[in-house]
C-alpha cells in the first residue's frame, strides 16, 4: 500500500481520463492520493473531484509562477477556502496548504512577489494548524531563511520534489523539515538527490509523483505520469537506503498518513 502524497489529477492530462488514473492507482497498490490545486480555478475544480472520490485529498496554495498576476480576491478566496468557507468540501478532505515557495529558475514573478504570496501561506499554516507543502526551485536557501521566521510550523513542512544535495538536506532537517521524493531520484543523473535520499530518516520520507510530470525509470518515455507509477520510485528508493519495499512502502503510508492526519484505514 501506497500513497502518492503530491499529484495534479486536476490537470488536463489526467483530469480528461480521471477515472481511470484512480483506478490503475488503486490496482497498483497506490490507495490514497493527494491532489495539489496551485490556483483558484485548479482549487474549485479539485474540490469536486475530492468531493467525488473518498481515496482523493486536497491540498490547496497558489503556485509561486503565479504569484505576478494573484489578485486580493485570490488571496481572500484561498483563505475562506481554507478556514472552511468553501460549503462544497467536505471537513475532511482539505489536508494540507500549498504548493508553494519560491522558484527563481524561471522570472515568471519577481522574487519579493514570490516572497509576499509564500509568507501569506505561511502565514494562513499558522493559524489554521494544517501542514505546509513547498516548492522550491534554485531558492532553497532562501525559502530555509523565511521558514525560520515561523516556528510554528516546526514538523509541518514538507519540501515537495526534493532534488537538493547533502548541505542543503542536513539544513532542512535540522530545521524539524520533511522531504518527498519523485521519479526523479531514478534519474541517471540524479546522485545528488540519491545521497540525499540515504540519510533521510525513516520517519521523515514521503513518495510522490509530481504527476503529470517526470515519469520514474524504467518507465520514464510515459506520458502523462500518473499516480500508479510512483510504485517504481518505492521500489528503487528501497533498494537505495537497502530495505525491503514493503518495509519503505509502510513506513511512507504511515508517515503521509502522520503528517497529512490522513485518516487510518
Amino acid at each position: 500500500m501506497l500513497i502518492d502524497t503530491h499529484c495534479h489529477l486536476t490537470f488536463d492530462d489526467l483530469f480528461s481520463q480521471v477515472e481511470a488514473v484512480l483506478h490503475r492507482a488503486q490496482a497498483a497498490g497506490v490507495t490514497r492520493v493527494i491532489d495539489v490545486a496551485t490556483n483558484i480555478a485548479d482549487a474549485r475544480r479539485a474540490v469536486g473531484l475530492s468531493a467525488e472520490h473518498r481515496n482523493v485529498y486536497l491540498a490547496a496554495g497558489i503556485h509561486p509562477h503565479e504569484a505576478a498576476r494573484t489578485s486580493d480576491d485570490d488571496l481572500a478566496a484561498l483563505g475562506d477556502l481554507h478556514r472552511g468557507r468553501w460549503a462544497e468540501l467536505p471537513a475532511d478532505r482539505l489536508v494540507a496548504i500549498g504548493e508553494t515557495g519560491l522558484d527563481f529558475h524561471y522570472d515568471f514573478a519577481t522574487p519579493p512577489q514570490q516572497e509576499a504570496l509564500f509568507r501569506f501561506h505561511l502565514e494562513l499554516a499558522c493559524e489554521t494548524g494544517r501542514p505546509v507543502i513547498i516548492h522550491a526551485r534554485e531558492a532553497e536557501s532562501r525559502v530555509c531563511d523565511i521558514l525560520a521566521d515561523y516556528p510554528m510550523l516546526l514538523g509541518r513542512v514538507v519540501f515537495h520534489c526534493y532534488s537538493g544535495g547533502i548541505e542543503l538536506t542536513r539544513r532542512i532537517l535540522d530545521m524539524g523539515f520533511w522531504l518527498s521524493f519523485t521519479g526523479v531520484v531514478t534519474f541517471r543523473n540524479a546522485q545528488a538527490i540519491r545521497e540525499s535520499a540515504r540519510i533521510v530518516p525513516d520517519n521523515r520520507l514521503m513518495v510522490e509523483t509530481d504527476a503529470p510530470f517526470m515519469s520514474p525509470e524504467p518507465v520514464r518515455k510515459q506520458r502523462p505520469c500518473e499516480p500508479a507509477l510512483v510504485v517504481h520510485t518505492a521500489r528503487f528508493l528501497a533498494q537505495l537506503r537497502e530495505d525491503s519495499y514493503e518495509s519503505l512502502a509502510a513506513a511512507t503510508t504511515a508517515n503521509a498518513i502522520r503528517f497529512f492526519q490522513l485518516p487510518e484505514e
